[in-house]
């Protein structure tokens, strides 16, 4: 039987973008928030907010691609509260191009934070949720892992793999009365992009396009996770293009991929989906 757990919760990635937006959505409710990042200043001013919303909160430095720094994370934050409510795995990075073209350098670096953190994550904390039989994991993934996108390949391969890994939690800390919730949007603006590495210019002009006109926000995005995590909900799909992929995905996955392919290599295919990318229908 599922119970409450403390109104506590460790995010990382938490000093810019969706980390911090989902500080401050906990803060609202009053919670105390760990905020985990490499980048102190920003993480300063994610506590700022925190604090500015009600909530409070302990800023954490953290690199995820080092299994003893997200240990010691965890250490810290159960002994410091005595318990931990909610786990965010968030931090990630983003490269784009075809593979072959992408350095292997950058796959590492992709797979490092974004996959392998997220293992760490829960490496670290669930045991310790296990122990006090109740607490939430949440998986920042991406609709990229759903419906696999060309020229994305590093960033579709670690969103699967975090939904894969969602997944397998979801049934076994069932037992345990811990939820696991996986966040699939599709494009929305963060601050992802600030460290993008791209193989050419139209993959960059499409990014830019796709986030700065998506109609949904973080804080929009912040707020139904956290009605996800009080109702137990596994997946969250935001925005209605990630409905619309996902089920293409589960329904007419042939045609989806052969459309895709024709679109994207054609000039006037480019065209439509950085039109499709500026009118905001992607996010």
């Amino acid at each position: 039987m599922r119970g409450e757990y403390a109104r506590t919760a460790v995010i990382t990635g938490a000093a810019s973008g969706f980390g911090r937006a989902m500080s401050v959505a906990w803060a609202e409710k009053g919670w105390k928030i760990g905020i985990a990042d490499i980048d102190m200043e920003g993480a300063g001013k994610t506590l700022e907010m925190v604090e500015g919303a009600g909530g409070t909160g302990e800023v954490f430095n953290c690199n995820v691609r080092k299994l003893e720094d997200v240990q010691a994370m965890a250490d810290h934050f159960f002994e410091s509260w005595g318990e931990v409510g909610v786990v965010m795995n968030n931090a990630g990075v983003v490269d784009v191009g075809y593979v072959g073209d992408i350095l292997i350098e950058d796959w590492e670096r992709i797979i490092e934070t974004s996959l392998m953190g997220v293992i760490y994550g829960c490496h670290a904390f669930v045991p310790r949720m296990k122990e006090h039989g109740r607490g939430h994991v949440v998986n920042t993934a991406s609709l990229a892992g759903i419906a696999s996108l060309p020229e994305m390949a590093p960033y579709n391969v670690v969103k699967a793999g975090t939904i894969s890994l969602s997944e397998t939690l979801r049934t076994e800390l069932a037992p345990y009365g811990i939820g696991v919730t996986v966040i699939c949007p599709s494009f929305f603006n963060t601050n992802l992009l600030s460290d993008m590495t791209c193989t050419d210019e139209w993959e960059r002009d499409f990014s830019q396009a796709t986030f700065t006109s998506a109609r949904m926000t973080a804080d929009e995005i912040a707020g139904m996770v956290v009605r996800a995590v009080e109702r137990n909900r596994f997946y969250v799909l935001p925005q209605p293009s990630a409905k619309f992929l996902w089920l293409m995905k589960r329904m007419f996955p042939e045609t989806l991929y052969k459309v895709i392919g024709v679109l994207l290599n054609s000039e006037r295919g480019r065209s439509i989906f950085m039109w499709i990318a500026r009118h905001g229908i992607l996010g």
